[in-house]
């Protein structure tokens, strides 16, 4: 029987990053197909009791730079704690992931959703810049007109129903992997996935 698994994630987050390439192996392994679904947790951070980073309590924000280190080091995969463009706009490269995957195979917009994952935690990239979203799209080897597409209506119409179906689903954080509307949340709750996959 054919898996889906549903991936919800903001471009800027670095546990995403994290998670990522270790999410696509498993997918893969499992024969799961991806719907690749950017979302906007702006909207949906009010609903589900979140914060944005810098709202966060000091000891918070302290404990999470030291998380970040622990991960990063455990799964050896390079990560900058506190990039030179970190916060960042996520919008314009969420919105460029949704036209790459209307537009192509989900597997071009999970290599797509890696590279602009690095370009934040690992290469120093400002991923809010149309410029920088052009040369990725070009080192990726996709077509130069997903720019021009990501700024469509539809796509926006679309970006906002990713995060509709978001909410309903009861997406609170970045990761989340949803297998028949079950959650998984967070990068570190993967062996969990992989658990439930096996069992299908």
């Amino acid at each position: 029987m054919s898996i889906t698994i549903d991936y919800y994630f903001t471009p800027q987050s670095p546990w995403t990053y994290l998670g990522h390439q270790h999410f696509a192996q498993i997918a893969a392994a499992a024969g799961a197909a991806v719907r690749v679904l950017p979302v906007d947790f702006g909207k949906i951070f009010p609903l589900s009791g979140g914060l944005p980073l810098g709202q966060r309590a000091p000891q918070r924000q302290a404990y999470r730079l030291v998380e970040l280190q622990r991960f990063s080091e455990h799964l050896q995969v390079p990560l900058n704690r506190q990039p030179k463009f970190f916060p960042v706009g996520g919008d314009p490269a969420a919105r460029l992931i949704t036209a790459v995957g209307q537009h192509d195979a989900s597997g071009v917009a999970m290599t797509l959703a890696g590279a602009i994952f690095r370009a934040v935690w690992a290469e120093e990239r400002n991923i809010a810049d149309d410029q920088v979203l052009a040369e990725i799209l070009k080192e990726c080897g996709l077509d130069a007109q997903r720019l021009a597409q990501s700024q469509v209506p539809e796509i926006q119409q679309q970006y906002e129903a990713h995060t509709q179906q978001a909410i309903s689903a009861g997406v609170f954080g970045a990761p989340t992997y949803a297998v028949n509307g079950e959650l998984f949340w967070g990068q570190d709750r993967l062996d969990y996935l992989e658990r439930k996959l096996a069992s299908k």
